[in-house]
């Protein structure tokens, strides 16, 4: 059974293999494993799906987990999502954990097992009628041995609370460390949590912060659950419009040499996560991290040695 030991303290967290070819995916996996990293999370937008991707990773490696840091529910009903866990947990015994979250668009509702979820519902409904539909699906065939396991992206307290309640845990994105600490308060000592934690590796500290300022005020823009969780932390109209202060940005980046990185790794172990997947940002969002990657896993191999 996947167990929150087997990821490791230290993970890898990435967009990045969306712009490579297949083959340069295919090596920077197999190297990321090598490396020592636990898990291997990536995200989903414009590039490849998340079953297409989740089956290019898993057979490009032999050990490490591979995580959907989310498969989005907009983008597929929950029979697709339910039937494609099902395969990936059968073909990979205990090495696919499956990210959820997003939200739907566009009119349609959502159907799967007799179970409808009704479009233009609040997030915690829509959550938690998902989760139904895809428990709803027939089983047909063998079943995958361990079960895949699950997790929610949660940032709010009761999505936390559905995660806990439904779930394995949740993996909250661009979060602070007093997100974390309050997370573990929330879902308990059971719950899994694997946080996600953007880094820029870079000696020059204020180049290493605009990188970061860039990136965090994309979502801040575009995304309001993000700035809806900053401001229950503290921050206000000064630090989210117009682009993220400062001080909002240090409290979601880590940026700087290894030593400030791997601080800020253990200050989320300390406040209760069980895992920290990296997200490393470059100047440039096009081109694959290696170096960055290399250079963080003595971390993972630190957190491993550790645990």
């Amino acid at each position: 059974m996947m167990m929150e030991h087997e990821l490791g303290g230290v993970g890898i967290w990435t967009f990045a293999f969306d712009g490579q070819p297949v083959g340069r995916v295919r090596e920077a996996a197999a190297e990321i494993e090598e490396l020592g990293y636990g898990a291997l999370w990536f995200g989903e937008a414009f590039g490849r799906d998340t079953v297409g991707q989740a089956w290019l990773l898993l057979g490009a490696t032999e050990r490490v987990v591979v995580a959907a840091g989310i498969a989005n529910v907009a983008l597929r009903d929950p029979m697709a999502m339910a039937t494609a866990e099902r395969a990936l947990g059968e073909a990979f015994p205990g090495r696919y954990l499956l990210g959820l979250g997003g939200q739907r668009v566009g009119g349609r509702p959502i159907e799967a097992g007799g179970y409808t979820v009704p479009s233009g519902g609040k997030p915690l409904a829509l959550m938690r009628g998902y989760l139904d539909a895809m428990d709803a699906v027939p089983q047909q065939g063998p079943r995958p041995d361990p079960a895949p396991r699950r997790v929610l992206a949660a940032l709010g307290p009761k999505m936390l609370a559905l995660a806990a309640e439904r779930t394995w845990g949740a993996h909250p994105y661009h979060a602070p460390v007093e997100h974390t600490a309050e997370a573990r308060r929330i879902m308990g000592p059971q719950a899994f949590l694997c946080v996600e934690q953007v880094v820029v590796l870079d000696a020059d500290r204020a180049r290493a912060r605009e990188v970061a300022r860039a990136h965090i005020a994309g979502y801040l823009e575009s995304a309001p659950h993000q700035s809806a969780n900053m401001r229950r932390f503290g921050f206000g109209d000064e630090d989210i419009l117009g682009g993220p202060s400062s001080r909002l940005v240090d409290s979601v980046a880590a940026y700087g040499d290894i030593e400030v990185i791997g601080d800020r790794v253990r200050q989320h172990l300390d406040a209760g996560a069980d895992h920290v997947c990296l997200h490393v940002l470059t100047a440039d969002p096009t081109e694959l991290p290696l170096p960055q990657w290399r250079e963080l896993a003595t971390l993972a191999r630190e957190s491993a040695a550790i645990r």
